[in-house]
């Protein structure tokens, strides 16, 4: 062998036996995972499938709001905690369409939802709610949330644009005031509280009637519809379904017998709420958080028969 051809193996034995960042120092480093976009506080999204349905997000909260050829029907402003957040509804409204403002309807009484109106009273809207919704507003005089203009007992129709809208009430549920609103020609729904999409229930148990929800939930399976608009984001953001109503009525009456059986014991408040699981829907969103308001409006239940 020549000293050229030894020379050559000697180098290609070293550079075998040296680690791969001395071999190839011209190896760039991997680049780091790009982070995923922040999601947006604000965010106002077109109902798949319709002509002018859109979903209206701030943060935890959205609304449904239709624009027609001849105005726009909103709900729910979703002011509470958020000062402008009436305004910002509005304004994004505003992208949309330059259209009037004619209605805006309450789901419920309360503030998480409806706080913020004035903004939208302002912009000329007539606000309408059901009865109980002003009785149990106008004690409390916010004067960010104006009173309705108008009441409505079981059932008002709305018919702006060539768009009908129904807002039913059908028994008390998460409030004594909560109503339905459903769009025939679109089969869509928009119900606040009492049917979360895909997560157990939480806070929203503090003033629930639970056996009442049960025939309520069972009245809104049985109307006209496909696709129902929650009034917190679903799980990814999907919009809710029969089977989704009948998965939520399914867990209410899973957790009124699991705790009918402690509260018949003795055991409220303390043992039974420490005893309650709900072990079926464990692997629910939302079910660490839930569990202590389910628990505590259920031993009310079973416990006290309020």
């Amino acid at each position: 062998m020549s000293r050229y051809s030894f020379a050559g193996a000697a180098a290609l034995l070293i550079a075998a036996a040296l680690p791969p960042a001395a071999s190839a120092q011209t190896t760039a480093p991997a680049a780091p995972p790009a982070a995923a976009p922040a999601r947006p506080a604000i965010q106002t999204t077109k109902v798949e499938g319709t002509e002018g349905v859109y979903i209206f997000r701030n943060i935890g909260h959205q609304s449904m709001f239709i624009v027609t050829r001849d105005g726009v029907i909103a709900t729910d402003p979703i002011g509470y905690g958020r000062p402008t957040g009436g305004q910002d509804y509005v304004n994004e409204i505003r992208k949309v369409t330059d259209k009037p403002i004619k209605y805006l309807i309450y789901s419920h009484h309360h503030y998480d939802h409806i706080a913020g109106g004035k903004a939208f009273k302002d912009a000329g809207a007539r606000i309408i709610a059901h009865k109980r919704v002003k009785e149990r507003l106008a004690p409390l005089a916010d004067p960010a949330t104006p009173l309705p203009d108008e009441s409505f007992g079981d059932k008002k129709v709305i018919k702006l644009g060539g768009t009908t809208l129904e807002l039913l009430f059908l028994g008390i549920n998460h409030s004594d005031s909560n109503i339905v609103m459903r769009l025939p020609k679109e089969k869509i729904i928009f119900v606040v509280d009492t049917l979360p999409v895909g997560q157990v229930p939480g806070r929203g148990m503090i003033d629930f009637y639970p056996v009442e929800s049960e025939a309520f939930i069972k009245k809104v399976i049985a109307l006209d519809w496909d696709r129902l608009i929650p009034g917190h984001p679903g799980v990814g953001d999907r919009l809710g379904t029969k089977k989704d109503a009948q998965d939520q009525l399914q867990l209410l009456q899973d957790a009124s017998a699991e705790m009918k059986q402690l509260g018949q014991a003795g055991k409220c408040w303390e043992p039974a709420e420490k005893d309650f699981t709900l072990q079926k829907y464990a692997s629910w969103p939302g079910h660490a958080a839930g569990l202590p308001f389910i628990a505590r409006r259920y031993c009310g239940l079973w416990g006290r028969g309020t």
